[in-house]
Parts: C-alpha cells; structure tokens; sequence
C-alpha cells in the first residue's frame, strides 16, 4: 500500500462524461465517511449509486457549478464543486458545495489540488460534519474556521459551517 501515492493525480475541470466516475466516488466516499451515521448504508437513500448518477447527469449537464475533478491510472478519485451562494445575507459570495477524495487516495494531494483549482485562495463558506476530524483539519490548515453556525444534513446530525 505505500506506494500507491507515487502513481500522479491530474486536477482537471469535470465534463459531462465525467457523471458516472463522479457518482461512483461520491457514493463510495459517502459510505467511507458517513456509513457510520445510518443503521443500513445498502437500504438509505443517500448511498445510492443510481440516485448519485442522475444526480451528476443533471449537474453536469446544466452546468449547475464549478466542479474538478482528480484522477490518478484508475480513474476518477475524488472531485470538487464550488456554487455562488444565492443568498443576499450569505456569509461568503461563493459556498465549497462538495468536496470528497476516495480513502485510498487520502494523503496523496489530490484533496488540496481540487481546492486549489476550484477554489484557489478565495473567501468561502463551507460545511462539514461535526464528527469528521480529518476534513476539519484539511479545511483549518487551509485557513477555514468554524463561525458558529450549525445545521443538519441527511444522515448527519450535525453540520458545522467554516468560513475564509
């Protein structure tokens, strides 16, 4: 397994070809980081690979936001999606909708490259899981820190907001 983060990931913008690779690794992230927080990850809605596919087909084809994509020889490994946010009272003029690197992956630079292009150093708001140290220290050590603010989203009980 240590050598598995010499193999190069290349960021580029996704594409419309790019919904099944995109699906199939928010599907797969999800369980490796949220499976944890339902009773049955093969019966909830949230980790269905169908329901992710036409989700993407539509983004992607509506060109719904800004979104990249990292590949390494396997393919797509994790991707990136950056929306304005439409609120007038927002709290930052563009929200990190989405970011998930596959856990074979993690420790290999693809999740700050997907930052870096989708977002570079530019205020924005963001949300993550209260119980996720790992992405809570990505985001800190890439300036973010929490204000307050807290939500829920489907299975995940708390959501923290992070602002730069």
């Amino acid at each position: 397994m240590g050598d598995q983060h010499d193999e190069a990931v290349a960021i580029r913008p996704a594409t419309a070809d790019d919904a099944e690779g995109i699906a199939r690794v928010h599907t797969t992230s999800w369980r490796e980081t949220y499976s944890r927080f339902v009773d049955d990850p093969d019966s909830s809605p949230w980790f269905d690979l169908g329901r992710r596919l036409e989700m993407w087909r539509g983004n992607l084809a509506q060109g719904a936001f800004d979104a990249v994509v990292a590949e390494d020889a396997t393919g797509i490994v994790g991707f990136a999606a950056v929306q304005p946010t439409s609120e007038p009272d927002a709290v930052r003029p563009e929200e990190l909708t989405m970011l998930y690197v596959l856990e074979r992956a993690h420790g290999g630079g693809a999740g700050q490259g997907l930052l870096d292009a989708v977002l570079g150093a530019r205020p924005a708001s963001l949300w993550v899981a209260e119980d996720n140290p790992r992405a809570r220290a990505f985001y800190r050590r890439n300036g973010f820190v929490a204000d307050g603010a807290t939500s829920s989203f489907g299975p995940i009980d708390t959501t923290v907001r992070l602002v730069r």
